[in-house]
């Protein structure tokens, strides 16, 4: 009568905890404000990670790969909302890589803004087109990028956060 251990859903799972920390506290020094309101900062890594999933504002991350590479950036994030908005499971989007969010049209001007917003650390205000998993296209609008830094400050990826957007 064996039974497996339970495993902790992958957004639980330390390498996330320590990314959902990473997010916070990047986004916190990019902008000077927190990506959840409301979230002191003294909350266990666990329940940071499960709240950052949980919220509404769609969050993605990358591993800040040379966009220009193939195959670039791969995803390393995505809380529930961008799993929704893409309709694709934590195993199939992280891992993936990030220029599949959009589709080929738009990829040129997407990895333009990733590199702006690499060379400046942060940027609001960036639309674009995306597509979900089943090719259905939409708009984003409004979204913020920023620079994740490890703790020696030193870049290690970029990730995005958005709560605008509509199907086309």
């Amino acid at each position: 009568m064996g039974s497996e251990p339970s495993r902790p859903a992958p957004w639980l799972s330390p390498e996330a905890q320590a990314l959902a920390g990473l997010l916070l506290t990047s986004h916190q020094q990019a902008f000077g404000t927190p990506l959840l309101a409301g979230l002191a900062s003294d909350t266990s890594p666990g329940l940071a990670a499960q709240e950052l999933f949980a919220a509404e504002v769609v969050v993605l991350a990358h591993d800040g790969a040379d966009p220009s590479g193939d195959p670039g950036p791969r995803l390393t994030y995505a809380n529930r909302a961008a799993l929704r908005l893409w309709q694709r499971p934590w195993e199939a989007m992280v891992g993936m890589p990030s220029r599949l969010t959009a589709e080929p049209a738009e990829r040129a001007s997407r990895s333009q803004a990733l590199v702006a917003a690499q060379a400046q650390d942060a940027l609001t205000g960036y639309r674009g087109i995306r597509i979900d998993s089943q090719g259905r296209r939409f708009a984003i609008d409004g979204a913020c990028l920023w620079t994740l830094r490890d703790g020696s400050g030193q870049p290690c990826g970029q990730a995005a956060r958005f709560n605008r957007w509509w199907w086309l």
